[in-house]
């Protein structure tokens, strides 16, 4: 039998409350039914899950494979993590000045799916000059105002990873591994795709030693771009709009503190 017209609006306003209070609505049926009881069991153990939509619930489930125990696990020391490190809910810029000062992350455009562009520029990285302590915050601030700038219905966004001109002086293996650690279990499912760009032969050395750090999840969304195809290779996912001028696009670099 059809549904009434009033039937079909009393469903409509039902999901639309549901939404407002969980996030959009997830509509496959499986992970549905294990965030309903991946938060009833984080709920218990730490009340400030009901702060949190059911979208980032299910990125953590999706970090590992839909396996409701292992990502609790994971979540509820993201909670923990999220109440040491952002007690405020944000990093002042005052705590990581100097991060900020070498203009190291630019952020603005879209790609062609609406996934927010981040450049990461390596040769401004000195860690000589900086703090491992600051560094893992700014890392915190940078995904912070990623995910504030998402569009409605998006969750992901994507990375450039600038290498030119990166040398052993830029080279902090630690503070890497740093950020990956964030990403990954803080942030997980966010990574949409990493593109690293204009790579020294030098940094392969570097990378070999990264490499076993990083989950296969994301290893899948890295991909290294030739130089003399770097423009075309962008533009499949980027429109020319919203592409970066160093790159080939029409968009000038714009520091994240100022984005």
């Amino acid at each position: 039998m059809d549904k009434t017209a009033k039937e079909q609006v009393a469903e409509s306003t039902v999901a639309a409350e549901a939404e407002c209070e969980n996030g959009p609505l997830i509509e496959d049926e499986v992970e549905r039914s294990k965030v309903g009881i991946m938060r009833a069991l984080c709920d218990r153990q730490d009340p400030s899950t009901k702060e949190v939509d059911d979208l980032m619930i299910r990125r953590f489930l999706r970090a590992r494979d839909l396996d409701i125990e292992k990502a609790s696990t994971l979540f509820l020391k993201y909670l923990t993590w999220k109440r040491n490190v952002l007690p405020k809910g944000h990093i002042p810029e005052t705590e990581i000045a100097n991060d900020l000062s070498h203009k190291k992350v630019c952020m603005q455009g879209h790609d062609k799916i609406g996934r927010p562009i981040v450049v990461a520029i390596g040769n401004r990285h000195n860690p000589s000059k900086g703090n491992p302590e600051e560094f893992k915050r700014f890392v915190a601030y940078t995904l912070e105002k990623i995910c504030a700038r998402m569009p409605r219905g998006e969750e992901k966004f994507v990375v450039l990873g600038d290498l030119q001109g990166w040398g052993y002086s830029n080279c902090d293996i630690r503070g890497y591994i740093a950020a990956l650690s964030i990403l990954q279990d803080c942030y997980p499912e966010r990574l949409g795709k990493m593109y690293i760009v204009h790579a020294p032969y030098i940094f392969m050395t570097a990378w070999k030693v990264i490499y076993p750090f990083i989950d296969n999840n994301t290893k899948k969304k890295i991909v290294f771009v030739e130089n003399k195809k770097l423009t075309p290779t962008l533009l499949q996912d980027i429109d020319e709009t919203q592409l970066p001028d160093i790159y080939g696009g029409k968009l000038p670099l714009i520091p994240i503190q100022d984005s």
